[in-house]
């Protein structure tokens, strides 16, 4: 018989109220920034905050993540050690996601590490390592193919996390250096500047212009939604959601979206469960075209495709509405099957292929009345990306997540007894000592009815069994009273049974996969080379943010221009008339383009003032 796997949805909290809701909608685990040292460093949260949000997730089985994973230095290693501290014995969160392996040095809770994606975990002989070195979560590339996926998971046990909707950084996470070295503000110390947005000019060799002021390293959303039921396939456990920098209404959302996607497949296959408790009810149809999108792409989930870039604009468009057919000075109208409500906000693309907005002021029948009118023809297809109504929908209670529970109640020699007992197997039980009075009339409804009402705690009761030799009468405050009693002493059992997984930490010495550390090893204190050095490895180079280097590659992208534009060496024989090599140039920012086509890979150097 196969043990069934455990399968986790993984939500991002920018906040205590972002990571609550993402609770109630059903995530079975949720990341958050910690006070200091997170990958976002605009997504910080207090002790006290993640503590709050741990309590209420533990009710339902759900973990608590935090983020800290940025590079450290010397100077910072002591205050991380007391935060780690703080946030397993005070917090009581269930895990640290890391980058920087001078943490592993140090001394430690027995809390659980995870291996960020910053780590750069795109091999088996790399992601067999972090589990050798006792990670008990590994999170993947956002870049990998689901091949990829599968041949990690088959040499390895350990859970392996995947991204399957959100944001893309064009680089490979923990090898972009761009921002550091054009602003001074290191994506390894979560103050990416996002140059990646930027509209570049893309020239060649003699400043011929290929394409101006295009948004070439801004790639669209991932959206694996249509994919889950294959990632499970291939060996992943945890499916994750980006986003900690998000509003509640976009969590609210898409982490619906992905709870009753993934309990479609449940249903049909067993061999996958839940990995916490309780089912959530939704107010609204989750819809993930609502939600900020810059258009959606699989990236690389079935191999190479040209359609991953959002080349005209890194803005949301949202969701496609239709074309206009009409256009006066007044209103316009579309052809579409989707209703417009005052207060939307649409968009479109312009014949410059830029972005533009149109504010709804008011809608009457077919006939939409904008703030302004825009300059559009006739045939310009329209997208919205701000559904008035939907959001005024998420902005209340939208969701409720509650856990099964049966009650029995037995009469016993000097009163009645009751039980409950959770989907977890969970119970309590009181008995209550009071006279008996036989009821003049059947009392199975009365009874039914005041033990169900559990109102605002975190239970449902799915059945109650009356076990009465004799129909008794019990009135309906007492009922309440004992309902109340039960369900409290059942949520302190839970609390108690929830454990925080002990993780005894042991220092390894098996060998690292790369023998030579440079920069691209991130090291950036004392700590961290002393692992590599234990791990068999020399530290040649220190971390970009310590000591940058010249010369070398300042991302590394699996994204090519030259593939998206149709000139792979690969796929095409098509030949373009440039010179290479090519530029991207925004300003004073000058960008060279190398493209590794062996290894399919197109990497960015600095040029500026050069």
């Amino acid at each position: 018989m196969i043990k069934a796997r455990k399968i986790e949805l993984l939500a991002p909290a920018k906040n205590l109220e972002c990571g609550i809701e993402a609770i109630n909608h059903g995530a079975d685990a949720v990341y958050i920034g910690a006070p200091k040292f997170s990958a976002r460093a605009a997504a910080g949260n207090t002790l006290e905050d993640i503590k709050t949000l741990a309590a209420y997730a533990h009710q339902y089985n759900a973990k608590v993540y935090v983020a800290l994973n940025t590079i450290l230095t010397d100077n910072e290693l002591n205050d991380a050690e007391k935060l780690i501290w703080q946030l397993y014995n005070e917090a009581n969160v269930d895990a640290m996601i890391i980058q920087d392996m001078g943490i592993t040095m140090l001394d430690l809770p027995p809390i659980a590490l995870h291996a960020s994606t910053q780590m750069d975990n795109r091999g088996p002989d790399k992601v067999k390592f972090m589990e050798d070195a006792g990670f008990r979560q590994i999170v993947l590339p956002r870049e990998l193919t689901v091949d990829e996926i599968r041949e990690i998971s088959e040499q390895i046990k350990t859970p392996l996390e995947v991204f399957v909707h959100g944001a893309l950084c064009v680089s490979y996470s923990g090898h972009c250096y761009l921002s550091q070295v054009l602003s001074g503000r290191s994506a390894n110390k979560g103050a990416c500047a996002q140059y990646c947005r930027l509209p570049y000019t893309l020239e060649d060799a003699d400043g011929e212009e290929i394409l101006q002021k295009k948004h070439l390293l801004s790639m669209k959303d991932l959206n694996l939604s249509d994919n889950l039921e294959e990632l499970l396939e291939a060996g992943a456990s945890s499916l994750k959601i980006e986003g900690r920098l998000k509003n509640v209404t976009y969590v609210k959302n898409i982490v619906a979206y992905y709870r009753l996607k993934l309990d479609a497949i449940f249903r049909k296959h067993p061999q996958y469960i839940h990995s916490s408790s309780g089912t959530a009810t939704y107010t609204f149809e989750p819809d993930v075209n609502k939600s900020f999108n810059r258009g959606f792409t699989k990236y690389f989930h079935d191999g190479r495709s040209n359609n991953i870039w959002s080349i005209d604009s890194p803005k949301s468009i949202g969701e496609p509405i239709g074309k206009i057919t009409d256009i006066t000075t007044r209103y316009i109208k579309i052809n579409s099957t989707k209703k417009i409500h005052n207060g939307d906000g649409l968009c479109y693309f312009n014949n410059k292929k830029e972005l533009e907005g149109i504010h709804v002021n008011r809608v009457e029948g077919e006939l939409i009345f904008p703030a302004t009118v825009p300059d559009i023809k006739k045939g310009t297809f329209i997208y919205r990306n701000y559904d008035h109504e939907f959001e005024k929908l998420l902005s209340k209670k939208s969701a409720e997540r509650k856990i099964n529970t049966t009650i029995d109640i037995d009469e016993i020699p000097f009163g009645f007894s009751l039980q409950i007992t959770d989907e977890d197997d969970n119970y309590a039980v009181l008995n209550f000592e009071t006279e008996k009075q036989p009821a003049q009339k059947d009392q199975t409804d009365n009874i039914k009815n005041n033990l169900s009402k559990t109102g605002t705690t975190v239970f449902k009761v799915e059945q109650i069994n009356i076990n009465f030799s004799n129909s008794w009468f019990i009135p309906a405050s007492v009922l309440s009273e004992w309902r109340r009693q039960l369900t409290d002493k059942l949520l302190s059992v839970r609390k108690i049974r929830y454990c925080q997984d002990i993780v005894s930490h042991k220092q390894t010495t098996h060998p690292f996969p790369v023998k030579n550390i440079t920069y691209l090893g991130n090291v950036m204190n004392e700590k961290s080379k002393q692992f590599y050095e234990q791990h068999q490895s020399t530290v040649v180079e220190p971390a970009f943010e310590k000591k940058g280097q010249a010369g070398v590659p300042l991302m590394f992208t699996r994204h090519c221009i030259k593939q998206s534009l149709g000139w792979c060496p690969k796929e095409s024989n098509e030949k373009h008339p440039y010179k290479e090599p090519f530029f991207l140039v925004y300003n004073n920012t000058k960008l060279r383009l190398s493209f590794d086509c062996k290894n399919c890979e197109m990497k960015v150097f600095n040029e500026s003032g050069s």
